[in-house]
């Protein structure tokens, strides 16, 4: 079978995600990362027409958290790992043209 992902495409998803990969691990996550999306095609053949579908393996309640009231970052600290920032918000590309 052949791979479904090559090193190229490795490369250009962590740009994309500015995860920083190195050249050495390029390889090994190629075809980790290609053996998953085979396992995926494996899964996608089964019939699962009669299986309920479920949120949960297990019948579980949610535990619930209160909500509590806390003192919020300082925005530098927010925003100091921000690619692109204007005054003290984040900057992103538009996505929606008018």
């Amino acid at each position: 079978m052949a791979n479904l992902i090559d090193e190229k495409t490795v490369e250009r998803v962590a740009h994309l995600a500015r995860l920083h990969v190195s050249k050495e691990e390029i390889p090994a996550l190629a075809q980790e990362i290609d053996a998953i999306l085979k396992y995926i095609q494996q899964i996608e053949k089964l019939d699962l027409s009669c299986v309920e579908p479920t949120l949960h393996a297990l019948d579980l309640l949610c535990p619930r958290k209160e909500d509590l009231v806390q003192t919020s970052l300082p925005i530098e600290e927010v925003l100091k790992n921000a690619p692109a920032k204007e005054a003290t918000a984040f900057k992103v590309p538009k996505v929606i043209e008018s």
